[in-house]
């Protein structure tokens, strides 16, 4: 009888540890796939800012980020671009993501197909001239455009997922409050660089996102490291989104 509780303990002891070994392997597994998603262990994020450049408060924030090692992705207004040339370049050449808000800040949904080409090819080879060849992501002003205008965009389209709405608050205290409140690893937060507060919100955003760990990428950065290849007329608003389906 001892002998058989001997066999049994040791069979039971093997099975145990067979198991643990194989649950160590699942739990492996699942911690490596959702290592490239917005987990905790990535704290990857992307600040975005539309209706530059403004000399002035483009340049502070500009100095800001290059303090703080962050990155961050700017869709400028076409006709803005020429007066700015060097703000533009400055961005670049300093690591940041340049992208395309349409020429002049047209309600795209309202406008003929005809304007919405125009709107973009204008900005885009403004960008081109400066800048050379790249693609010039797009975001759509107000974020609205119809699904019969998809085929008129050759890029992607960045939107967000966190909105202080800064234009109407025009407060770097409640738009940090808001943003901190609310962001998750993986998101896309929309400012505006053209407002003087939302220049102090997005530092105070960086200083202490980064002290809880996250990292500042541009959006195309943000992307890449989720594995999503994005599509031209697409919309993306977040990692999550991306991954969820085709980015809608």
């Amino acid at each position: 009888m001892k002998k058989w509780r001997s066999i049994l303990g040791g069979a039971a002891l093997c099975c145990a540890i067979a198991w643990g070994l194989s649950a160590m392997m699942v739990r492996e597994s699942y911690l490596a796939v959702d290592s490239t998603v917005y987990i905790p262990e990535n704290k990857y994020v992307a600040l975005t800012f539309d209706d530059g450049p403004r000399a002035e408060s483009t340049n502070r924030l500009l100095d800001g980020l290059a303090e703080r090692g962050a990155k961050a992705t700017f869709f400028l207004i076409g006709e803005q671009i020429e007066a700015n040339a060097a703000l533009v370049q400055r961005m670049a050449s300093e690591g940041h993501q340049v992208g395309n808000h349409t020429w002049s800040h047209v309600r795209l949904a309202e406008a003929e197909n005809a304007v919405v080409a125009e709107q973009l090819a204008k900005t885009d080879m403004a960008l081109r001239t400066l800048l050379g060849e790249d693609d010039y992501w797009v975001r759509v002003p107000y974020g609205l455009i119809l699904d019969d205008q998809r085929s008129l965009f050759s890029q992607p389209l960045i939107q967000w997922s966190v909105d202080p709405e800064d234009w109407r608050l025009r407060d770097a205290d409640k738009v940090t409050d808001f943003v901190l409140d609310r962001v998750q690893p993986g998101d896309i937060i929309l400012l505006h660089d053209s407002l003087e507060p939302s220049v102090d919100a997005a530092l105070r955003i960086v200083d202490a996102l980064q002290k809880e760990g996250y990292t500042f990428l541009t959006v195309r950065e943000l992307l890449e490291k989720a594995g999503v290849t994005p599509e031209a007329g697409v919309r993306y608003r977040s990692v999550k989104n991306a991954l969820e389906g085709s980015g809608e």
